[in-house]
């Protein structure tokens, strides 16, 4: 693909890598947290899109979400921070490189129903019918998938709005919807359910296949791997008997192996290990079992992969 970039229409951006992220929305107050753990320093002035970074050759711009991908596939942006569900309902993904999902933004792209409508119990009973959504691509694939068709032959007939999607089968305009879910709490009370799961998406670092500024897309992404792993692990030190000290690296392995100390007490080492946030509590009971003393736990700020 031939880039097109918007360098020149911008002042001093010439030299800078553009790195979009997304303007407002549910993605927004996450990413500005991720740009302030990875180093990158910035000012933005109110009401302007474009924000020079301070301490790296960066210019970030400040898009709507869902054109993100769109620009990074053309070439226009080098670097970009948008869901997984944009990605494919633009049908970038071919143009796009994905560097890393950032477990933020989870969520799912679902067909609903009226939950009182007891004769729908899968996405295959809506074929034929009505559906809106604002995930007009992403629809038509899943029921020409049901129907066994190409999509300009299915029967299904799905309709695009742009907001407020859960409304529509209570005003009779379809007899199914297709939206993000993320806790569920609204369709519940628009009185749908799930009967269909399209897409588990999140939020994803992206970049086009034309890179000019290679390095720093390095940089970046492993900055942000670093602050990824720092918010999944704690590192844990603990002392224990030399004796015990196989059936304890059994127990915590750590990412890659435990870095053992010896102590000036005879037969016994001190341990620092990383491990998991979520199997933190069941890890040092079992540590504590086989004998290990003096259990710490550590936050990790960052790191780097």
């Amino acid at each position: 693909m031939e880039s097109s970039f918007i360098n020149a229409s911008l002042p001093d951006v010439a030299d800078r890598m553009l790195f979009a992220v997304p303007k407002k929305g549910r993605l927004y107050d996450q990413c500005l947290n991720l740009l302030n753990h990875i180093g990158i320093e910035f000012h933005r002035k109110p009401r302007h899109d474009i924000a020079l970074v301070s301490n790296m050759p960066i210019a970030l711009v400040f898009l709507p979400a869902a054109d993100i991908a769109t620009y990074v596939a053309k070439g226009n942006i080098d670097l970009g921070i948008t869901g997984l569900d944009i990605i494919c309902e633009s049908q970038t993904a071919d143009d796009v490189a994905e560097l890393t999902r950032l477990g933020f933004g989870k969520c799912k792209l679902q067909v609903q129903t009226p939950a009182i409508n007891q004769s729908v119990t899968s996405a295959r009973d809506l074929v034929g019918q009505r559906i809106v959504t604002s995930f007009v691509n992403l629809t038509r694939q899943r029921f020409a998938e049901l129907e066994g068709v190409s999509i300009d032959r299915m029967k299904t007939q799905v309709r695009f709005v742009s907001g407020s999607v859960e409304a529509a089968c209570g005003l009779g305009l379809a007899d199914g919807i297709v939206d993000l879910v993320e806790s569920g709490d609204t369709m519940r009370a628009a009185g749908l359910h799930a009967i269909d799961t399209i897409l588990n998406t999140e939020s994803v670092l992206i970049t086009n296949r034309h890179q000019r500024f290679p390095k720093l897309v390095e940089t970046i992404k492993q900055r942000v791997e670093g602050v990824l792993m720092a918010r999944r692990y704690v590192l844990c030190q603990y002392n224990i008997k030399r004796e015990s000290l196989e059936r304890a690296c059994v127990v915590a392995s750590g990412r890659q192996a435990p870095t053992v100390t010896s102590l000036e007490a005879e037969d016994w080492v001190a341990v620092s290990v990383m491990i998991e946030k979520k199997e933190l509590a069941d890890k040092m009971d079992q540590l504590k079992e086989i004998g290990a003393i003096d259990i710490l736990v550590l936050q990790i700020a960052n790191a780097r992969t």
